[in-house]
């Protein structure tokens, strides 16, 4: 294919088919994007504007107008166009989403530690939510805070609360009270930082793009679906893994050596950011049914 009629904003893979979604997801979800210096990215960013403007400098072959798209999707805001913050992007979401769901899972047992890291996991979860937001549907900085104090206080309620509930309860039960208080909070965190696409709607277009008008009933579908999806990345790592470990906790070689414990414990955040991953794209994918 000749690169002067190369279209950068045609999807790489068949949209149409569920392999082609998925080739699509793991792409602009790629982890490793999120190691590249700012610069890296704006040298993308000026690639793929000068290709949408027919200007492609000489010897740009099509792998590189590829990859400097791939770049672009992950690092910049789709309606906007301006650089996303690192940790609000959803290359980010591995390592981020790895590293804090295993110190949740790890330090469960006191109140000081079940509320830092509920705190560390709303403002994580909050940050990401404002950065993917719908730009055409602005929101204040005050319903940002009441979304963020929202979410959070649910969050740590839901926390604590089941955690001083659980303390005659069996450890398995105790275990699973982080994914709890993700869940609840996710029911929260996500609807009140898109509010306004809840009250004022989405802009719906044809196939061609042309918009139509404006949808409530669009805007409650996606972001339902947007909270199952969260809740459903998250169970594999917060329900499964724990009955792994409170199985393991059983044998001597698991009680003798509690660096053995750490070390399982780090490999089960590892078996997590893998589930978590995949269930992402899997999830997208299948949302991006049409």
């Amino acid at each position: 294919m000749a690169l002067s009629s190369f279209d950068i904003d045609a999807p790489r893979w068949d949209q149409s088919t569920f392999m082609g979604r998925l080739k699509h997801f793991f792409n602009i979800t790629d982890c490793r994007t999120a190691l590249l210096p700012d610069s890296r990215l704006d040298e993308a960013k000026a690639l793929v504007e000068s290709c949408r403007a027919g200007a492609i400098l000489p010897g740009t072959t099509e792998e590189q107008l590829h990859y400097a798209k791939k770049l672009y999707d992950s690092a910049f805001h789709p309606d906007t166009g301006d650089r996303m913050n690192l940790i609000g992007r959803m290359s980010f979401q591995v390592p981020g989403g790895m590293a804090i769901t295993g110190f949740m899972l790890q330090f469960y047992r006191t109140v000081p530690a079940v509320v830092f890291w509920q705190w560390v996991n709303q403002s994580f979860n909050a940050l990401v939510n404002y950065t993917n937001r719908n730009a055409a549907s602005p929101i204040t900085p005050k319903q940002i805070g009441v979304a963020y104090i929202t979410a959070t206080s649910t969050a740590l309620a839901t926390a604590v609360g089941l955690n001083l509930y659980t303390k005659k309860a069996p450890p398995l039960v105790a275990r699973w009270v982080p994914f709890a208080a993700v869940a609840a909070a996710n029911c929260v965190n996500i609807p009140m930082m898109r509010q306004q696409e809840i009250l004022n709607g989405i802009a719906v277009t044809d196939e061609n793009g042309n918009k139509l008008g404006h949808s409530t009933k669009a805007a409650v579908k996606g972001i339902t679906q947007v909270v199952i999806s969260r809740i459903t990345m998250a169970a594999p790592g917060m329900i499964v893994l724990p009955i792994i470990m409170q199985r393991l906790e059983k044998y001597k070689f698991m009680q003798v050596r509690t660096e053995f414990i750490s070390t399982a414990e780090v490999l089960d955040i590892n078996m997590f950011s893998l589930r978590n991953s995949c269930s992402l794209h899997l999830m997208l994918s299948l949302v991006m049914i049409v």
